[in-house]
């Protein structure tokens, strides 16, 4: 999906959110990236779901999702491989959220959960550890 098109969509679903107390610049982020996520899962799955029979949505060349062939399914997986993860280790997944989806640095990480930067880089490189040893057993 292009990025611009995310954002777009993601600022359409931020407008609608109602008696939100922002706390800072980093909540923000936070709940942007949660709601990015949501966003490429729900395009992913009707992607799959439109493979399977389902009924096909027509989309412009520039929101085309960039969701081909296994890219759709490998989203799904590591949804579910977070799932996981989050019963385990919340914090750590939530890393890999505000990482991967948010786009959000070390710092800023740290800041959203209230945590030091050397904690968000030791969540970070074990979630993505256990991340590859999950999903390559998939």
């Amino acid at each position: 999906m292009q990025a611009t098109a995310l954002v777009h969509e993601a600022y359409l679903e931020l407008i609608d959110v109602t008696n939100v107390d922002w706390q800072h610049r980093a909540h923000f982020f936070a709940v942007s990236a949660e709601i990015m996520r949501h966003i490429l899962l729900d395009r992913a799955r009707r992607r799959i779901a439109a493979k399977r029979g389902g009924s096909a949505e027509r989309l412009s060349l520039d929101e085309l999702p960039d969701l081909s062939g296994g890219r759709a399914a490998e989203l799904i997986a590591l949804d579910d491989a977070l799932n996981t993860l989050g019963g385990i280790d919340a914090r750590k997944a939530r890393v890999v959220e505000l990482r991967f989806f948010g786009g959000l640095s070390v710092e800023e990480t740290a800041e959203v959960l209230a945590v030091s930067p050397e904690t968000v880089m030791r969540d970070w490189k074990f979630a993505r550890s256990w991340l590859h040893a999950e999903l390559s057993n998939s």
